[in-house]
């Protein structure tokens, strides 16, 4: 009888949740692309298309999904990915014509 194979998922307390070197929210992303990959699967079975164009279709695209994933995971790490789509939302310059209106927004937002 084949031994059993355990995967550790979490590593100690507060620390993140960690499959296979994906960390966090990659996990996520790599569970919905795998769930968005297998309902394609399954419309194209079900259109009729060849399983010799649908299943190289799905590996193809599968294997991909697992290169970007891991590639995301090594360029950002756990939190970089939202910090760098959050700094995309932050502007650059703010134009103001007027100082004074500028600074009474700003005492109005603080306090």
């Amino acid at each position: 009888m084949p031994k059993e194979i355990n995967y550790s998922i979490n590593k100690g307390i507060n620390r993140p949740i960690e499959f296979r070197g994906l960390r966090g929210q990659y996990i996520i992303i790599l569970a919905i692309g795998l769930l968005a990959l297998l309902m394609g699967f399954s419309i194209i079975y079900i259109a009729g298309v060849p399983l010799y164009f649908g299943v190289p279709a799905v590996l193809m695209c599968g294997s991909g999904l697992f290169g970007i994933v891991y590639r995301l995971n090594a360029k950002y790490g756990q939190y970089g990915l939202m910090k760098a789509m959050a700094l995309r939302k932050v502007p650059t310059v703010i134009y103001s014509m007027n100082r004074k209106r500028i600074f009474e927004q700003l005492k109005k937002s603080v306090g």
